[in-house]
């Protein structure tokens, strides 16, 4: 019997998916051989990899002025490699906001290739998101980045930022593909592969043409998205099988409704589990209620004590990954596309349960 996976990355896979590559592992197409033993310029994959960016744009709607590029590197690289291709000189101004771990991280990464200014620090314990009256942008930046959800704080944006006419770059790592979202509001959207669109290995970006063409002479051409884009991602050897997987994904999401069917079966997901913390004695969830994340849901136990046993009873149960991350504590839970409403409900069952064996006499 397979447990419910909450870990947050890499994440959950459509147990459909799992099945569908299990059957083709050895045999794909009937060729005798793997996806993964076959050139990634063979005919064969040349057609996985078209079907997928069909696919991907289809279920979001992607505008025709927009390039898929399939990289490598996660989203981390990512951190360096927006600024290396969408800036001409360390002295180029950069917004960015800061509501967590990874906003941080990318402002960190960025502060190495141009000038960072930071439109809005939501520092500190992180459990909260900006009004736009809030964001002060500095009118001089090349763009203008954010991340919608961060994943360790369990915090999300509800709004996408006006930064003025500014290209808005954003790293949907932990939220792409969970509801529908407008891409033309964006001059670049990011997301590494792990979470809800397959296994580790696969970076996704979504770039508009104007914002290509733009890298730094001295940038590694592997890493120019005109370069990659000029070659269909193929600049190198790509991450064949991730690719692969992704595409079945893609496909798993519109045999499920597209994007939209998933956002509210996501919506109701999270409504359940913060139902169930708010109503409880036990459990708390640090975030303001306006930006609580529907893809990590994050919670504390009044009773730190517990939580040691309360993992380890969980693992006992089939529920796997809620540790929450070391930088936070606590737990978390993490509920992408690929968890079903079943797996939410059997942890809002355990944590009951958990609740009454301990509740103080």
């Amino acid at each position: 019997m397979r447990a419910f996976n909450f870990s947050p990355g890499p994440a959950v896979l459509p147990l459909e998916v799992l099945q569908q590559v299990r059957e083709e592992l050895l045999d794909w197409q009937g060729g005798g051989t793997s996806v993964m033993e076959i050139s990634h310029r063979s005919k064969a994959f040349v057609e996985v990899a078209a079907q997928a960016e069909a696919d991907l744009r289809e279920l979001m709607s992607i505008p025709r002025n927009y390039k898929v590029l399939f990289m490598q590197g996660g989203a981390s690289a990512q951190f360096a490699l927006v600024p290396m291709n969408l800036t001409a000189a360390h002295d180029s101004v950069v917004d960015y906001v800061n509501t967590g771990h990874w906003s941080r991280k990318g402002i960190t990464e960025a502060a190495r290739y141009c000038t960072v200014h930071v439109a809005a620090d939501a520092g500190g314990s992180y459990t909260r998101v900006p009004p736009q009256s809030e964001l002060q942008f500095s009118g001089a930046a090349a763009y203008a980045h954010y991340t919608p959800n961060e994943t360790i704080g369990g915090v999300e944006f509800a709004y996408v930022p006006d930064a003025g006419g500014v290209p808005i770059v954003a790293d949907m790592s932990s939220s792409i593909l969970s509801q529908p979202v407008e891409v033309a509001k964006f001059g670049l959207i990011y997301a590494g592969a792990q979470k809800n669109i397959g296994p580790a290995g696969l970076t996704v970006l979504i770039v508009r043409d104007d914002l290509i063409g733009r890298a730094r002479p001295d940038i590694p051409h592997v890493f120019d998205y005109k370069a990659v884009a000029d070659d269909q991602s193929m600049l190198n050897t790509p991450p064949t099988f991730a690719w692969y997987m992704a595409g079945l994904v893609f496909k798993w999401l519109k045999r499920s409704g597209g994007v939209s069917a998933m956002g509210e079966r996501n919506k109701v997901k999270a409504q359940k589990l913060y139902a169930a913390i708010d109503a409880s004695a036990l459990y708390r969830n640090p975030v303001a209620r306006d930006a609580r994340s529907r893809m990590n849901v994050t919670f504390t136990m009044v009773r730190p004590d517990l939580d040691a046993a309360f993992l380890a009873a969980a693992a006992e149960a089939g529920l796997l990954g809620l540790k929450g991350h070391r930088a936070v504590g606590g737990m978390r839970a993490s509920i992408y596309n690929a968890m079903p409403l079943e797996g939410v409900e059997r942890l809002i069952a355990f944590m009951g349960e958990f609740e009454r064996r301990h509740e103080r006499r």
